[in-house]
C-alpha cells in the first residue's frame, strides 16, 4: 500500500493543471511527436502573430473531480489556494505549498509578448504574484488537510524547496535561501540566508533537488526569452541546471541547453538526473516536442541554436561547435503540452503501474489545437 507521502508526491505537479478547463474538440488532431524517435514536422515560418489558443480558468465545482485512472481515486487534499505551483512532503507529512505565478516586468515589447500576457490573463496565470508558502496539515489521515498555516511570506516568486535536517531551502525566481527549520514547526522565521543569486524575469520557476547523499543541492533555471530575443549576453548563467556544494557553498552549472527545465528527479537504477524540458515556441504545433530527459555532467542539450539533436532553428544566429555537441534528448512528450514535474515511481506504488517516470503536463496555450 503506497504512503500517503508518496501519492501527493506523484502528483507534484497537479495542483496548477486541475486549474484549467480542458475542452475537446472535434478538430482532427496532428500525431503527436512523442517518444524515443518522434516524427516532427519541419519548422513552420514564423508569422507576425503566434498561434494561441487557451481554455479560461474556472476551478472545480462542487463534488467535481478529476477523471482517475482504473484502480485510483483523486479528492481535493486543499483547496481555495491562489496558485499554488510546487509541493514539497516533509517526514512528518505536512505539505509546503509554494503560492505563485509570472509577474509581467513592464509593458509587452512585442506583439508576442502582448498576445502571450493576454491569453495567460484568461487562465489566472498572470498578475500579482502571491509570494508565499503555505503549509498544509492532515492529522488524522484521511487525505484532507484541515489546518493550513502562513509558513514563509514575502518570497519573490518562490517555487522549488527542499527539507535537509534543520534547513529548509527555497528557490526564489532571484536566489537561493536556506532558513531554519524546526520539525512541526508552522512557521519560518527571519529573512533567510542567501546561498547564491539567480537572474529573475523570463521563465521564473527555480526547481530544487537534493543530491542522494544530501551533499548538493540542484537548481532548474529557464532561460529569459524564447529564442535569446535579447542577445545571448542576457541568457548568461540561464537554460540550464546549477549544482550547488552545500559545504561549500560553491555552484556550477551542471548542464546547459536546456530552455525551461521545470521539476528534477533521480533514477535509481543508474543514480542519474532526469528532467523535462518545455521547448521554443512559433514555429508549429508539434515542433519542436517539449521533453523528458536524462542530464549529463557538461552535457549541452542544443537551446537555442537547435532541438531535438542538430536540427537548427533558422531564426537565431547560429555556433556551429555547440550545434555539433548538442545531445538529443531521451523522449519526446509531444508539442507544448508543457511538463512541470516528475518524479520517479517504483513498481508497487500506484496499482497497475510498473516503475517508471511521472510527469506532470499542464497543457498548451499556444498551439492550433489543444493539447
Amino acid at each position: 500500500r503506497p504512503s500517503r507521502s508518496s501519492v501527493i508526491a506523484s502528483g507534484v505537479a497537479l495542483i496548477g493543471a486541475v486549474m484549467i478547463l480542458w475542452r475537446r474538440t472535434t478538430t482532427p488532431q496532428p500525431p503527436q511527436a512523442v517518444g524515443v524517435a518522434p516524427s516532427i514536422p519541419a519548422a513552420r515560418p514564423q508569422g507576425s502573430l503566434p498561434t494561441l489558443k487557451m481554455p479560461t480558468a474556472r476551478g472545480w465545482a462542487e463534488g467535481e473531480l478529476p477523471q482517475a485512472a482504473p484502480g485510483l481515486k483523486v479528492n481535493a487534499f486543499a483547496r481555495d489556494l491562489k496558485h499554488p505551483r510546487w509541493m514539497e512532503v516533509l517526514p512528518n507529512g505536512d505539505v509546503a505549498v509554494a503560492e505563485a505565478r509570472f509577474e509581467p516586468g513592464g509593458p509587452a515589447k512585442s506583439v508576442f509578448d502582448y498576445a502571450m500576457q493576454s491569453t495567460m490573463r484568461r487562465a489566472a496565470a498572470l498578475g500579482d504574484s502571491p509570494n508565499r508558502i503555505t503549509l498544509l496539515r492532515d492529522r488524522d489521515g484521511d487525505g484532507v488537510a484541515e489546518e493550513r498555516f502562513l509558513f514563509l511570506e514575502k518570497q519573490w516568486q518562490p517555487f522549488g524547496m527542499a527539507l535537509l535536517g534543520d534547513i529548509f531551502y527555497v528557490g526564489n525566481t532571484d536566489a537561493l535561501l536556506a532558513f531554519d527549520y524546526t520539525r512541526d514547526a508552522t512557521r519560518l522565521e527571519g529573512t533567510g540566508r542567501k546561498l547564491m543569486d539567480f537572474k529573475p524575469g523570463g521563465h521564473w520557476t527555480r526547481s530544487l533537488l537534493l543530491s542522494p547523499d544530501k551533499s548538493k543541492l540542484y537548481a532548474g533555471v529557464g532561460s529569459l526569452s524564447n529564442i535569446g530575443d535579447d542577445g545571448m549576453e542576457a541568457e548568461k548563467g540561464r537554460a540550464c541546471v546549477y549544482e550547488v556544494d552545500l559545504k561549500t557553498g560553491t555552484s556550477r552549472i551542471f548542464a546547459g541547453g536546456l530552455r525551461n527545465p521545470v521539476g528534477l528527479a533521480w533514477e535509481p537504477s543508474t543514480g542519474s538526473l532526469w528532467t523535462v524540458v518545455n521547448e521554443r515556441d512559433g514555429i508549429g504545433d508539434e515542433t519542436p516536442p517539449d521533453y523528458l530527459t536524462s542530464v549529463q555532467d557538461g552535457g549541452f542539450y542544443g537551446w537555442p541554436y537547435c532541438y531535438w539533436g542538430q536540427t537548427v532553428d533558422a531564426r537565431v544566429p547560429q555556433d556551429a561547435a555547440l550545434v555539433a555537441k548538442a545531445i538529443r534528448p531521451d523522449y519526446a512528450l509531444g508539442g507544448h503540452t508543457a511538463s512541470l514535474g516528475l518524479c520517479w515511481l517504483p513498481e508497487g506504488t500506484l496499482p497497475g503501474f510498473g516503475d517508471g517516470m511521472a510527469i506532470g503536463q499542464h497543457g498548451s496555450w499556444n498551439r492550433s489545437t489543444l493539447s
